[in-house]
């Protein structure tokens, strides 16, 4: 059963911390700059791969610290990713995590995750993500190549039109919806 809650985080408006350096702690930054550009986040590491360091260069709020994790690397943080290579580093991290009321995910290890980092499509202000429920990341990525190109880009000014057109209705909330639904299912009925 999945019981997975979606939520969209304002990374910008908390701490992350990235432990790791190498390949997988690359893929998991590389995935939250690109839907997030503005994320507020440290990588903490022993050492730090060149890719990892030319994806952040120009990054403003990401800072990387060279040196040996340690269980006090966490406490300013409200999100954190475990991304090293070492099993025992990891479960560490987890435990701290979950000692400090931190959010936890250990890359490659849905057991040991409070989230998951799913498949995401980004077009405009339409944002969808697509979750296996930790259980194939290759079929969310196959889903969001579809979506990303199957939704036109176009769909961002639609979005548009469609908030400057909520603004003018002078009626109340559940007017509103009704006369919103009605509307966007013209729309996406007429490519029927």
């Amino acid at each position: 059963m999945n019981t997975l809650y979606p939520i969209f985080i304002k990374t910008e408006n908390i701490r992350i911390l990235v432990v790791g350096g190498g390949s997988v702690a690359l893929e998991k930054l590389s995935f939250l700059l690109k839907s997030s550009p503005q994320a507020n986040i440290t990588i903490v590491a022993k050492t730090i791969s060149d890719d990892i360091l030319s994806l952040i260069k120009n990054k403003d709020k990401v800072k990387s610290n060279i040196k040996q994790f340690e269980v006090s690397d966490i406490i300013q943080y409200q999100l954190i990713i475990a991304a090293t290579n070492d099993t025992v580093v990891n479960q560490t991290i987890y435990q701290a995590a979950k000692q400090n009321n931190i959010l936890v995910n250990v890359a490659d290890t849905p057991a040991l995750c409070d989230f998951y980092l799913g498949g995401i499509v980004t077009k405009g202000d339409l944002k969808l993500a697509i979750s296996t429920n930790g259980k194939s990341p290759t079929m969310a990525k196959q889903l969001r190549q579809f979506f990303e190109a199957i939704i036109p880009e176009e769909i961002d000014d639609l979005l548009q039109n469609m908030n400057a057109y909520r603004k003018t209705l002078q009626s109340d909330f559940k007017t509103k919806v009704e006369t919103l639904n009605d509307l966007t299912k013209s729309i996406l009925n007429k490519n029927d």
